[in-house]
């Protein structure tokens, strides 16, 4: 019964509710900042690229640039890059994918809002450390019981969103993908997690920043390399997998069936709600992470924030579509007609694709691999976002409390993960989304003031 609610409150959520607030924030912003995506991508590119160190430069408090976007992608990477894209392209087909680009595209715009209004708000205490994040933004923007009513229902909502429920069904996409490839018992993996976590749990923020700007590149690193491999042996399907992308996008019906209405709406709902939260641009996780950057402006930030949804979408998510299309979609693959086999489904579908050229073995341990480095990464900076709003709600002594919580999630979650646990993350990691979206609408021009006048 309780199931049938959830899953019910998820799908209008997901429909209607979310569809509206975050594709409007981004449409919004993208003509707000006058295209900012467009005019700062270079710069953006470049604050990026350019700040890389796989051992960055110590703060009292906070982050460097890049440690920061290292932790925001390390939550915006995560399953969802693989199962999320291969369940849009099951149910969407191909063309799903053309919409997952335009979702991103807006959405640069919104996080390089988030990112901004983050370090403009963000509350420095005297011993250094950094408090900041959408809790801070909302009651900038909503003063009174008003915005703390918001901001208290956003910290509850990502606390149990991210922190419990959403860390527990990663370390479940770990362990199970860990234990087909590699027979390890979940159990087994579960101990493992729970120490290296802790260890990272408690070294504070410090700690977290040098893990991340460590893993995250390695894993970005394995991934394209496995990827580009699969994508130079099928590159004479290549010409064709760009094809149906584009042409799916306007023409869905001609592989998923239904009529052409039906079909549209099917590929555009599935590219925006599975680009939507892989990139997480308006939904409110990734701020934590900006907020906590040594920067001279705002700005800097926000723009050093697009390239995370650019890194997500375009390349991590892009490349593996592009393997799934062009190994299963195209004219020798299992997927050509559009019918889908009872064997094939969005768990698997991304190893059955890099297992046609790997080999089915290798195939599914490569993708175990990656999914460990990206749920891995994505406990990791959740649990950062998490605790920060425990410590708005209760204080910092509340910290050790959220800790040892967060640590029992993650066991169990190697060892089961209820279709109830999965729908509970879903609706409380949509519910953050609402007071996040009006917040970003009612302190545009906070934003719009932190653009300089002349590019640089």
């Amino acid at each position: 019964m309780l199931l049938q609610i959830v899953q019910t409150i998820n799908a209008y959520l997901s429909d209607y509710v979310l569809i509206v607030l975050l594709l409007g924030v981004g449409l919004w912003y993208t003509f707000k900042t006058r295209f900012v995506q467009v005019r700062y991508f270079g710069a953006s590119m470049k604050k990026t690229f350019g700040s890389i160190h796989l051992s960055g430069k110590k703060h009292d408090g906070g982050m460097t640039s890049f440690q920061a976007l290292a932790t925001a992608i390390a939550a915006q990477v995560g399953t969802g890059n693989i199962v999320g894209a291969s369940g849009a392209i099951l149910t969407g087909g191909p063309g799903a994918i053309f919409w997952m680009w335009v979702i991103a595209f807006f959405g640069m715009a919104t996080i390089y809002a988030e990112a901004t209004l983050a370090q403009e708000t963000r509350q420095v205490s005297e011993d250094g450390s950094i408090q900041g994040g959408p809790v801070y933004y909302i009651t900038t923007a909503f003063k009174g019981a008003f915005g703390k009513g918001l901001a208290r229902f956003f910290a509850v909502a990502i606390i149990l969103a991210l922190g419990f429920f959403g860390c527990m069904v990663q370390s479940n996409s770990i362990a199970s993908t860990a234990s087909t490839a590699f027979g390890i018992p979940t159990w087994v993996i579960g101990i493992a997690m729970v120490l290296i976590c802790g260890a990272v749990f408690l070294g504070g923020v410090k700690r977290l920043a040098s893990v991340t700007e460590k893993v995250v590149p390695i894993m970005a690193c394995i991934f394209l390399v496995g990827a580009l491999i699969v994508l130079i042996i099928r590159i004479k399907y290549i010409p064709a997998t760009f094809a149906m992308i584009f042409r799916y996008a306007f023409q869905p019906q001609a592989i998923i069936g239904g009529g052409i209405g039906y079909a549209l709406k099917t590929a555009l709902s599935q590219g925006a709600k599975r680009g939507l939260f892989s990139n997480e641009a308006g939904m409110g996780s990734t701020p934590h992470a900006h907020a906590l950057a040594h920067v001279e402006t705002p700005h800097e930030q926000g723009i050093v924030a697009m390239a995370g949804v650019f890194i997500d979408t375009f390349i991590v998510l892009t490349l593996n579509a592009l393997v799934i299309i062009s190994t299963m979609y195209t004219s020798d693959g299992v997927l050509a007609n559009g019918v889908i086999p009872d064997s094939i489904n969005k768990a698997n579908l991304a190893q059955n694709a890099f297992g046609s050229v790997m080999g089915s073995n290798f195939g599914a341990i490569f993708v175990a691999i990656c999914l460990f480095f990206f749920a891995f990464s994505t406990i990791l900076s959740w649990n950062l976002f998490g605790k920060i709003n425990m410590q708005y709600l209760f204080g910092k002594k509340s910290a050790v409390v959220y800790t040892v919580i967060a640590l029992v999630f993650i066991f169990l979650g190697t060892l089961t993960a209820s279709d109830l646990v999965w729908e509970l993350s879903d609706m409380f990691n949509q519910l953050m989304v609402i007071p996040n979206a009006i917040a970003l609408f009612a302190l545009t021009a906070i934003v719009v003031k932190c653009i300089p006048h002349k590019k640089k």
